[in-house]
C-alpha cells in the first residue's frame, strides 16, 4: 500500500512528471533504483526474454509476470513499481485473477490492454484488438476487483486500437475506460506528433493522468522528458531502456571473448563484489549480523 500511496502523490503533484525506465529483471531494477529513478516500469516484452528466452508473443502466463512484478516490487517499497499485465490473460474472472495477484505482490499500477488473449508486441504490426463491448468487460473486471478487496491498485487503460481502428476509435475506448474507473490512460504506439497532441489535449483538458510510451528503434514519436512535460503527460516510460544497452553490451563482450580468447576490458574495474553491492549485499550482511548479536 505504501508503493501505491506514493505513487497517487507523485500523480496527484501538478509539476511532477513521473519517469520509469523499462526493467525486466532484479539486476536492472536494482540499476535503475541506485541511478535515482523514483519509479520503475516493469516491461512485458523484457520481461517475456529474460524470463522465457522469447519474443512477445503473449506467451508469458499471468502467474509468470505477476512473479516477476512483485519479485521487482519487493526491492524497495519507496520505487513504485509500474507493471505490465497485458490483456489480462484471459476473461473477466482472469482479470480479476491478475489484477489481485498484481495487489498482493505490492504493484503500484499495471496497465490492462484490448489486445486479443494472442498479443504481441504493441510496436509489431498485425495487432487485433477485441470489441469496445468486451474491453470495457475487462476495465470493469479490474475496477470491480480492486474495490472488492478492499485495497489499492493504480489502473491504467491501454489501447493498442491506433494501428488496426484508427484514432478515433482508440481515445473512445479510453473515454469508456476512465468512466468505468479507471486511473491513467495509455494510447500505445503512436506515430505521429499530431496523434500524441490530440491524445493529450482530449485528457488532459479532462484532467486525466496520460502515460505515454518510448521504445528506441520503432516508429513511435520522440520527445524529450521537459516536451512531454509541456503537452501535459504525467507518466513517461522507457520500455527498452534496459533491453537495447544490455543486449549491444553483451553481444560485443561476448563476440570480443570467442575471437580473441579475453575479456577483461569490458571490466576495468568493475568486480563481483561492485555489482553485489548495487543488489543490497551491504544491507544484506547487516541485517545478518544484527540477528546474531
Amino acid at each position: 500500500m505504501a508503493a501505491v500511496k506514493k505513487l497517487r502523490e507523485m500523480l496527484a503533484d501538478r509539476e511532477k512528471i513521473i519517469v520509469g525506465p523499462g526493467v525486466y529483471d532484479g539486476l536492472t531494477a536494482r540499476m535503475a533504483i541506485q541511478a535515482g529513478f523514483d519509479a520503475l516500469y516493469m516491461t512485458g516484452a523484457g520481461t517475456s526474454m529474460s524470463k522465457l528466452g522469447m519474443a512477445d508473443l503473449g506467451l508469458a502466463t499471468m502467474t509468470e509476470m505477476a512473479d516477476q512484478a512483485g519479485m521487482i516490487a519487493s526491492l524497495d517499497w519507496r520505487v513504485p513499481l509500474i507493471a505490465d499485465a497485458d490483456t489480462g490473460y484471459g476473461g473477466a474472472l482472469s482479470v480479476g485473477r491478475t489484477v489481485a495477484r498484481y495487489m498482493a505482490g505490492g504493484v503500484a499500477a499495471m496497465h490492462l490492454e484490448d489486445q486479443v488473449v494472442n498479443k504481441r508486441c504493441g510496436h509489431l504490426a498485425g495487432k487485433q484488438v477485441v470489441s469496445r463491448e468486451e474491453y470495457k468487460s475487462r476495465i470493469r473486471a479490474a475496477v470491480n476487483m480492486r474495490a472488492q478487496l478492499e485495497g489499492d491498485i493504480v489502473l491504467i487503460a491501454r489501447t493498442d486500437a491506433l494501428q488496426p481502428l484508427g484514432l478515433d476509435e482508440a481515445l473512445l475506448r479510453l473515454q469508456d475506460a476512465v468512466e468505468l474507473g479507471v486511473d491513467v490512460v495509455f494510447l500505445e504506439a503512436i506515430e505521429t506528433r499530431e496523434q500524441i497532441e490530440t491524445y493529450c489535449r482530449v485528457f488532459r483538458d479532462k484532467g486525466v493522468p496520460i502515460m505515454y510510451g518510448m521504445v528506441q528503434g520503432t516508429n513511435a514519436v520522440k520527445i524529450t522528458v521537459a516536451e512531454a512535460q509541456q503537452m501535459g503527460i504525467k507518466i513517461l516510460v522507457y520500455a527498452a531502456l534496459c533491453l537495447i544497452p544490455t543486449y549491444l553490451a553483451v553481444t560485443q563482450a561476448l563476440r570480443h571473448l570467442k575471437q580473441e580468447g579475453d575479456c577483461e576490458q569490458y571490466g576495468p574495474g568493475i568486480s563481483p563484489p561492485l555489482v553485489f553491492g548495487v543488489c543490497g549485499m551491504n544491507e544484506l550482511l547487516e541485517f545478518d549480523r544484527q540477528a546474531g548479536e
